[in-house]
């Protein structure tokens, strides 16, 4: 199987055809962004750090029942992946109150939530990835109600798989996002797992250990992530 033509230039991965019409290659890139990509750096090794981070847990995933797009490492920045129908809707857990939460109901930061909270975020950057419920995105055409329903249950199921990871490497858990497609029929969860795409707090002193030292100009972003790495047993060898 060959890698082709350049098919779509995201914020931080590349995406592109192969041989196969039911697999793509991912390229992570070492581009960081925030803000809906209003602010964009460069981050050395950031790339093969999160593309080594994301075949981690998403083989955790899979080895835990929850089918994903992931199929096997290729280099130390390209991943093969399903090629799937896209869900143009994000699923957000919250284990503890942080970011636009806080800023929209007043809670304070690091409040647990009990029970963890679920809320949908219709992805476009030019809208500022607005949140939305399960009502809009069946009539919109996003996703019927069933594939909605199976998101749900499949990103409440990653959550207990990965608070439990996470905890056994001494860090909290705080919130994540997800994206999900269908391949063949079937829900199945895409994109990618890594500190740009949740929050990861370390449970003795909540040192922010994920983007938000990006996005708060707090320094050491790689660092953090090859700490996290670490912490839970990822294998950065040669990269």
């Amino acid at each position: 199987m060959q890698k082709q033509a350049l098919l779509y230039t995201g914020k931080a991965k590349s995406v592109y055809e192969t041989t196969d019409p039911d697999h793509l290659v991912l390229v992570f890139r070492d581009d960081t962004s925030a803000f809906d990509g209003k602010r964009i750096e460069q981050l050395a090794k950031k790339g093969r750090v999160n593309n080594r981070f994301n075949a981690f847990i998403m083989q955790k995933l899979a080895d835990a029942g929850i089918p994903t797009h992931f199929e096997k490492l290729l280099t130390p920045d390209e991943v093969l992946v399903k090629r799937l129908n896209m869900i143009p809707v994000e699923c957000v857990v919250r284990n503890y109150a942080a970011g636009s939460l806080c800023r929209r109901v007043g809670v304070e930061e690091g409040r647990q939530l009990t029970p963890p909270t679920f809320e949908l975020f219709y992805k476009d950057d030019a809208l500022g990835d607005p949140m939305v419920n399960e009502s809009l995105a069946v009539t919109l055409g996003w996703a019927t109600a069933e594939q909605l329903a199976e998101m749900k249950a499949l990103t409440y199921k990653v959550n207990d798989v990965l608070n439990v990871l996470f905890d056994q490497g001494g860090m909290m858990l705080v919130d994540f996002k997800l994206e999900f497609g269908v391949f063949h029929g079937q829900v199945v969860l895409g994109d990618e797992f890594s500190p740009d795409g949740c929050r990861l707090w370390d449970k003795a002193t909540k040192k922010k250990l994920d983007k938000d030292r990006f996005r708060q100009g707090l320094g050491d972003v790689i660092e953090a992530y090859e700490e996290v790495s670490h912490r839970i047993g990822v294998d950065l060898s040669g990269i």
